[in-house]
């Protein structure tokens, strides 16, 4: 039977605040309550770099500029959201690119924990979700999406993702139909 686990990607605060949308973060507490509930691992991935940015390229379109400005990796602005912070037994795994596969320890921790099933969720759909899924199935992880779990800031690319991209690869779900089912 797969054991899976709920991966909550870049809610990092500077991140929920260029994607502003009310209803999205009661819904992502609703989806940690469920797998919490479940006895599912939560396991939070954020974005985050050494002082001095050592691990970005001047050519990484992405990352370079924010290096170039030299925001401390400990900034307040790149926690993770406080409306769905880290409990005692969650895991916080640290990322250095868009996929939570790079340059982390994902694929460790999610091996020591015999996980071979990942529901994802984060901001963005395009980004971190979509980067992160794509590995995921390269790695034979079962997967599942909670669609309204996910934010972009084209709600048409979103759609395109959600509705036609990612089934070949994940089921995807509501977070309301995903926590029912648990």
């Amino acid at each position: 039977m797969a054991k899976h686990a709920l991966l909550v990607m870049d809610v990092q605060r500077v991140v929920v605040d260029r994607y502003p949308d009310p209803a999205y973060l009661p819904r992502l507490r609703e989806a940690i309550g469920g797998a919490r509930t479940g006895g599912l691992p939560v396991i939070h991935v954020v974005v985050g770099f050494r002082p001095g940015y050592p691990e970005v390229s001047a050519r990484n379109r992405m990352f370079g500029p924010l290096a170039r400005a030299a925001r401390a990796s400990d900034d307040e602005a790149t926690r993770i959201h406080p409306d769905v912070a880290p409990e005692p037994g969650d895991i916080v795994v640290t990322k250095r690119r868009v996929s939570a596969f790079s340059g982390s320890d994902l694929d460790v921790v999610l091996r020591a924990g015999d996980i071979d099933h990942l529901v994802l969720t984060g901001i963005a759909t395009s980004g971190v979700v979509l980067s992160t899924l794509r590995q995921a199935a390269d790695l034979d992880f079962g997967l599942t999406v909670l669609a309204d779990g996910c934010l972009d800031a084209d709600p048409e690319v979103h759609r395109v993702l959600t509705e036609k991209v990612f089934p070949q690869q994940a089921e995807v779900t509501t977070v309301a139909d995903w926590v029912a089912a648990r």
